[in-house]
């Protein structure tokens, strides 16, 4: 468990990305298995494919700790993106709140961005129902 979310986590949990064959890690902010709620770390690099996905039980609240990234909503039946939003902790939208059953993706925009997710009740596991196929 991390108490204290220091520049120094940030940086190892980056440096652990970059040599995840995926290009992203994630840090789990949990107090415990007891512990309901869903809240992470997760350092994305530049490069790391992450599926058009939802969530339908939950919103899913994100916040750019440091770098730059894109969120990008898409629209299920014509599979097309209707908003991309850009987000970094000294920009103009520094978090985002995803309505739950939102189709989303997000894409680092620097090497070493970093992001807090924070979502509702226990993990669930992303079925392939949950995943925007083209």
């Amino acid at each position: 468990m991390v108490d204290k979310i220091s520049q120094a986590v940030l940086t190892e949990l980056t440096a652990k990305a970059k040599e995840s064959p995926r290009l992203r890690m994630n840090l789990d902010l949990r107090n415990g298995n007891d512990d309901t709620s869903q809240r992470m770390l997760n350092a994305i690099e530049p490069g790391s494919e992450v599926p058009i996905h939802r969530h339908q039980k939950t919103s899913e609240t994100v916040v750019c700790l440091r770098g730059r990234l894109v969120e990008e909503y898409y629209d299920e039946l014509e599979r097309i993106c209707t908003e991309a939003i850009e987000l970094s902790p000294n920009g103009p939208v520094v978090a985002l709140n995803i309505p739950a059953g939102q189709w989303h993706t997000v894409r680092a925009l620097e090497s070493g961005t970093v992001i807090l997710e924070m979502k509702d009740g226990t993990y669930e596991p992303t079925g392939p129902e949950d995943i925007l196929k083209y």
